[in-house]
C-alpha cells in the first residue's frame, strides 16, 4: 500500500481527485508546513454476510431447547 505526503491547500484543491486514489487504495498523510496533521486512508469494510453462514460451526441443539424452562412452571 503505498502513502505519500500532501499539503493542506493541495489537499483542498485536488480531493476529489485524492478520493478516487484512496478508493484504489492509496493513503495519503496531509501535512501543514512540513508536519503531519492527518490521513486520509480507505475505510475498511465489513464484508455482507449472507445467511446460513454460521452453519455447522455451533454443536446441535437439544430437543427442547425451546421448551419452558422448569424454574418457570409455577407461572404456566
Amino acid at each position: 500500500m503505498k502513502i505519500e505526503q500532501i499539503g493542506t491547500l493541495e489537499a483542498k484543491t485536488r480531493l476529489s481527485e485524492l478520493l478516487d486514489e484512496v478508493e484504489k487504495g492509496t493513503r495519503f498523510v496531509i501535512t501543514r508546513h512540513g508536519t503531519p496533521i492527518a490521513e486520509l486512508a480507505p475505510v475498511a469494510r465489513q464484508r455482507k454476510r449472507k445467511a446460513g453462514f454460521g452453519k455447522g460451526m455451533f454443536g446441535e441443539l437439544p430437543e427442547d431447547f425451546n421448551a419452558p424452562l422448569k424454574e418457570f412452571a409455577d407461572y404456566m
